[in-house]
Order: structure tokens, then C-alpha cells, then sequence
């Protein structure tokens, strides 16, 4: 593989690392184009922009986005947690590229607009439903946009880093995982049965706070 192609092509991706184009980040992606496994019309994040550089690195003709991997957004955005509703289950924590998202278990969650690069994974995960996708100003100048998918991309990679090393310290978990994969549905389910419990709970108890604090209708 062509490694300095590889790092070229990585270069004009965003960095959002949301995995519309089918690769499980940016990087990947990138090595798939220079591998011939990948379109360049594959990142919806990019749009015509991130296909008219690609093509142009490449030599090749751009092409109209392949709008089956998604819609280009029209601004940037960010999750925002709503911290009402938020029961701190650590679902969207694992599954943010970039760990953009703090708090421990049972503690309320928040997002760091920030290093947040709307990816939109930490959405399907919550069963609270708590989370949205929000607008905010976007840096439209070319050297900020570089220095935040450089920041993004530096993020992704700490996170890839750390994950390895948690890994590799605790390998009998991980064996045990793989020995007993039929447990691991199960006691998932379960887990999160509880957690949505736990939420309904909570909720019933804010909107009866909420109603015993309701003036009385005259």
C-alpha cells in the first residue's frame, strides 16, 4: 500500500469519523480509496468539495455524491445531552471516535461541543433518548477547519491507542468473551432492561415534581 497516498487522501477527509462511507473512520477509508476498494463519492460529510479534492489528488474525474451512504448536512452540528432525561448508562461514551463525551456510570453525561464532530454515532445507543444533534457556528476559514479535523483525527487516534493497551490489560476478559459469546446477549439485555427501568423511574418522579408545582387551573 501506497502509505504517503494513503496519508494524502486521509488529509482531505473531515475527520468526523462517523462511519456513513462504510469504513469504521476516515483513515480506513482513506486506505480503501488508494486501494481501489472505495469510491471518492462515499463521505456525505465531505459532499462535492471533499469529492473535487479527491479527484483532483487522484486524477480523476469528480463525480455527484453517492447519496446511499447519506445526506450532506447544511451547517455543522453537535450532540447536545439532555441532562434532564440523562441516567449516565455510558452507552454513548463508548461509542464517541473522538471522546468527546464525559461522565462515569450513573452520573450524568455531557458532551464537549468542542471535539464533538457530529458523527451522530452516540445517538442510536441511548435508551433515553436524550440526545440530539444541535447547530452551532461553524469556522468557515480554511486553516481553522484544518486545525479541527487535525484535532479530530489526533482524537481518534488516542482513542483507537487507548482502547489497544485496555485490551491487551485484560486479555482473560477478552477470552472469556470470545469462549462465552452466548452469555453476552443475555446479560446485555438485561443490563439494559434495567437501565431503561431505572430511567422511567426517574422520569415519572420529574414529572410528578413537575405537576405537584403546576398552579391549579381556575
Amino acid at each position: 500500500m501506497n502509505q504517503l497516498l494513503v496519508e494524502e487522501i486521509d488529509a482531505l477527509l473531515p475527520q468526523t469519523q462517523c462511519g456513513k462511507c462504510g469504513f469504521p473512520g476516515c483513515r480506513p477509508y482513506a486506505e480503501a480509496i488508494a486501494e481501489g476498494r472505495a469510491d471518492i463519492n462515499q463521505c456525505p460529510p465531505g459532499d462535492q468539495e471533499g469529492i473535487r479534492k479527491l479527484a483532483q489528488l487522484l486524477g480523476v474525474p469528480p463525480k455527484p455524491l453517492n447519496t446511499s451512504h447519506g445526506l450532506p448536512r447544511p451547517g455543522k452540528v453537535v450532540a447536545r445531552i439532555d441532562e434532564q432525561l440523562c441516567i449516565g448508562c455510558t452507552f454513548c461514551t463508548r461509542v464517541c471516535p473522538v471522546d468527546a463525551i464525559v461522565g462515569a456510570g450513573k452520573q450524568m453525561h455531557t458532551v464537549i461541543a468542542a471535539e464533538c464532530t457530529g458523527c451522530e454515532l452516540c445517538i442510536a445507543p441511548c435508551p433515553m433518548d436524550c440526545i440530539s444533534l444541535v447547530s452551532v457556528a461553524e469556522k468557515t476559514d480554511g486553516i481553522r477547519q484544518k486545525q479541527a479535523a487535525d484535532n479530530a483525527r489526533s482524537r481518534y487516534r488516542f482513542r483507537l491507542q487507548r482502547l489497544a493497551k485496555a485490551k491487551q490489560a485484560s486479555p482473560k476478559a477478552v477470552t472469556k468473551a470470545i469462549a462465552q459469546p452466548e452469555i453476552i446477549p443475555t446479560a446485555a439485555e438485561e443490563r439494559k432492561n434495567a437501565i431503561v427501568q431505572a430511567a422511567l423511574k426517574r422520569a415519572m418522579a420529574i414529572r410528578a415534581r413537575t405537576d405537584n408545582n403546576r398552579p391549579p387551573v381556575k
